[in-house]
């Protein structure tokens, strides 16, 4: 009884608004506009399968979309009415609007995806606690929830209660309910996205405290959430980001290997990291440079944004010399200003510092000393700000890292042009990726941005934010997770983000069989960055032979995969689609309770269509579990047949973690290089992975000058196109490329690779022209037009001089 007293009295707190009762209504363009006894509600068609509820109360504030970027495209709508209720519809997505109480419920294609339990709400829990507003919505017995951002709760977070505000968690490792970057929103099992359209510190309560109960709350904001259906995962994502926008293509550099850690102390140590990495010829294409770089240590100067000439005398000199030998320099920043910095009465003159409530600068202390915050909300602030970074920029820095943008420290007492900092705390990284990227774009328009960053909102993803999953413990803890925050992270447009490669926090002594893990992991990841507090290095270079040994293929690997890589980001920027991809969007398992099981997958994923990767995260093992989708699946270094569906044990030594290769994937691989400023796709490597179960496929490669911004819109790309055909008999190849871009190869010299080949071929013709099938590699190596066939390895290479726009392979 006393129990039952106790929820009962619960709900009464919570849920204190009455549910809204229709008055009236009238359809402009792709809105319906509904007039209820406390306000207006809006339905707003983005897309046939996209629309959102905004519910606009009398008496609240309502901050803008942060995350909407779309404008509404022309829909054909229908509209019905009955005593009873609304039906407002697309082609596909049908909303069922209840009159009294306003009850709202979605349909996809005459199916029930979602219904509000009461819809709107505001609540006060206690006189002394701020009021809250929010949505409520009924769950299927069921149903799988994914999403909420990073958090370290498994892949379904059907269950959990966690708040949405972003929040530093230093050294985390198994577990977390609070990190860097969340986000209010879910991808269902029941092939539907919502997404709660508000940038206020809030909660999400996802059927913890009633089970059948998702709930969502916000300290003011915006009152609104977007639904999105499609008949896919895949589909609702495309759907999503064409909503919230897509990552920008990033300059090809972005792919490669960065150093990095906390961090490079003066203009010599710099250097000598770039050269160690040349001698010892481990590619590398970027640097990074922490808070040293304006200060001699870690506090009292943050702020300075300006070079320490006492460390680095000839900053412009250092990132020419850099550049020239194809490194890329990025800079670390950070929106505080301490009040002992060199800035901070030149920033309280510009008005760049957030006021409090007495309108005056608000100052307090953080670990790196007495602060104010930038206001990246106020457009002087912000013009104040992007001076900063112009004109580095204009030195040669190729790069910006925003760091602690939660804001690490966001006393509640701020105000911002727009909000308190309750309001818009979950806004501001965004807002401040929106800055850079905005300024990079109108003053450097040849330049493809590059803006890492530790916390953003839904949407981020437009201003090119990279963003990683922070100061992860450096253990095999701290390993576990990154599979899930980077998948989790991935459903919602996130593609390029990475762990510091190796852990950053802690760890007493070099555990070389960890670091060995990481690194492998990472070259399956968007972004090739180890970083790590310095008592242990994270660069390879600065570690016993026999470690870089056995990375250094790995490392290669990374490099020589970069057309597959790149072409990857390239199907990123058009759908959205990540670069690590969660099992259950294999098209080889469709049906609804295979997707169900695999959505729990955490430690594996796809890289791409072709790669399944499971990251190695215990030590001492011999073998390693892989929970395998539909289909045929290939060990990359073993060649061994695995058939899907099935979960197996995969051997693995120091040098090998499980890398599966999905049968009738193309891949095509470049020529080794130091740099990518050397890259060419002259000479191309395109690996097909055979089976006698698959009798066609396809494949695509991207290519285009690594560096131009809007080189898709303009159509200043190449793309090669690959087909393959099994039929009466013979295989036959088809490649096939289109489209143009400065520095394009008038040729490419290509060897096609078939792998799990059983049986030496009869005859092989090119356009109708027989080549010759040499018996000895040696002499393949030497020649043009030319076949090998290697019985032992189970692989046929065909090598050709690919002229023309179509040419075809005939093997028999």
């Amino acid at each position: 009884m006393k129990r039952l007293f106790f929820v009962l009295f619960t709900l009464c707190c919570t849920i204190a608004a009455q549910a809204a009762q229709y008055q009236q209504h009238n359809l402009q363009g792709n809105t319906l506009n509904i007039q209820t006894d406390s306000g207006q509600l809006s339905l707003t068609f983005y897309q046939s399968d996209v629309v959102e509820a905004f519910y606009q109360s009398e008496g609240v504030k309502q901050l803008p979309s942060f995350s909407i970027s779309q404008q509404s495209q022309p829909q054909q709508l229908r509209l019905t009415e009955s005593a009873a209720a609304l039906t407002l519809g697309s082609a596909s997505l049908t909303v069922k609007i209840n009159k009294a109480p306003l009850q709202l419920s979605y349909y996809y294609q005459g199916k029930l995806l979602l219904a509000e339990e009461q819809g709107y709400f505001q609540q006060q829990q206690r006189q002394q606690q701020p009021q809250q507003h929010g949505f409520r919505f009924a769950l299927s017995d069921s149903e799988k929830l994914l999403g909420g951002g990073q958090r370290v709760l498994g892949m379904d977070r059907r269950g959990q209660k966690f708040p949405l505000y972003n929040k530093a968690h230093y050294g985390y490792s198994t577990e977390s309910s609070q990190m860097y970057f969340s986000l209010p929103a879910v991808m269902s099992s029941n092939k539907y996205l919502l997404l709660f359209d508000n940038s206020a510190k809030g909660e999400a309560d996802l059927g913890h405290t009633e089970p059948g109960i998702m709930q969502f709350s916000a300290e003011g904001g915006r009152s609104s959430y977007v639904v999105v259906a499609g008949d896919s995962y895949p589909a609702l994502l495309n759907n999503y980001t064409a909503l919230t926008g897509r990552q920008p293509l990033p300059a090809r550099w972005t792919l490669g290997n960065y150093a990095s850690r906390f961090g490079y102390r003066n203009e010599a140590e710099t250097r000598a990291v770039v050269q160690k990495f040349r001698e010892l010829k481990l590619p590398l294409d970027a640097l990074v440079l922490d808070l040293y770089w304006f200060g001699p240590d870690i506090q009292g100067h943050m702020g300075n944004l300006d070079w320490d000439k006492n460390a680095f005398s000839q900053p412009e000199k250092m990132l020419a010399d850099l550049k020239a030998d194809g490194v890329n320099t990025i800079l670390v920043t950070e929106p505080f200003i301490l009040t002992s910095s060199k800035r901070w009465q030149e920033a309280v003159a510009a008005g760049a510092i957030a006021p409090g409530l007495d309108g005056q600068p608000k100052t307090f202390d953080f670990y790196f000393g007495n602060t104010g915050l930038i206001d990246v909300f106020n457009p002087k602030a912000q013009d104040w700000f992007w001076q900063i970074y112009k004109g580095l920029a204009e030195q040669g820095v190729a790069g910006v890292w925003g760091d602690l943008g939660e804001p690490e420290v966001h006393p509640e007492d701020t105000v911002h042009a727009i909000g308190t900092a309750n309001e818009v705390h979950n806004a501001y990284g965004h807002q401040w990726a929106d800055m850079v990227y905005s300024g990079m774009r109108r003053d450097f328009p040849s330049q493809r941005p590059f803006i890492m960053m530790r916390a953003g909102a839904p949407g981020s993803q437009r201003f090119g934010m990279v963003p990683w999953t922070g100061d992860v413990e450096r253990s095999w803890g701290g390993l576990k997770p990154q599979v899930e925050l980077a998948l989790s992270m991935g459903l919602f447009g996130f593609g390029y983000i990475h762990s510091d490669l190796g852990g950053f926090a802690g760890g007493e002594q070099f555990d070389k069989e960890l670091y060995i893990r990481w690194l492998q992991y990472g070259v399956f990841q968007p972004v090739y960055r180890p970083h790590a507090q310095e008592h242990i290095a994270p660069e390879m270079v600065f570690h016993d032979k026999q470690t870089i040994e056995t990375l250094r293929p790995w490392l290669n690997l990374r490099y020589q995969l970069l057309p597959y890589n790149y072409t990857l980001a390239y199907q990123n920027s058009l759908t959205g689609m990540p670069l690590m991809r969660p099992l259950f969007f294999s098209e080889n398992s469709l049906a609804d309770e295979q997707n169900a099981a695999l959505m729990d997958e955490k430690n594996s994923y796809f890289w791409g269509d072709a790669f399944l990767v499971a990251p190695v995260t215990e030590p001492g093992v011999t073998s390693w579990p892989v929970q395998l989708p539909g289909g045929v699946w290939l060990d990359y270094f073993s060649g061994k047949r695995y058939a899907g569906n099935n979960r197996v044990e995969v051997p693995v030594t120091i040098n090998t973690i499980p890398v599966l290769v999905k049968a009738g994937s193309f891949v095509p691989m470049a020529e080794l290089v130091q740099s990518t400023q050397h890259y060419s796709s002259e000479k191309l490597t395109l690996h097909y992975y055979a089976d006698p179960s698959v009798e066609c496929a396809k494949g695509e490669m991207y290519e285009d000058d690594g560096k131009t911004p809007d080189a898709i819109a303009n159509g200043q790309f190449e793309l090669l196109n690959f087909y393959y055909l099994k039929q009466d008999g013979q295989q036959k190849f088809e490649l096939r490329r289109s489209g143009d871009y400065a520095g394009k190869p008038a040729s490419r010299e290509l060897t096609l690779v078939i792998h799990n080949q059983t049986a030496r071929p009869a005859t092989i013709n090119i356009d109708g022209q027989r080549i010759q099938l040499v018996p000895q590699q040696a002499r393949f190596n030497r020649m043009q037009n030319v076949a090998w066939y290697d019985k032992a390895s189970k692989q046929l290479k065909v090598k050709i001089n690919w002229l023309v726009d179509k040419q075809q392979i005939l093997i028999r």
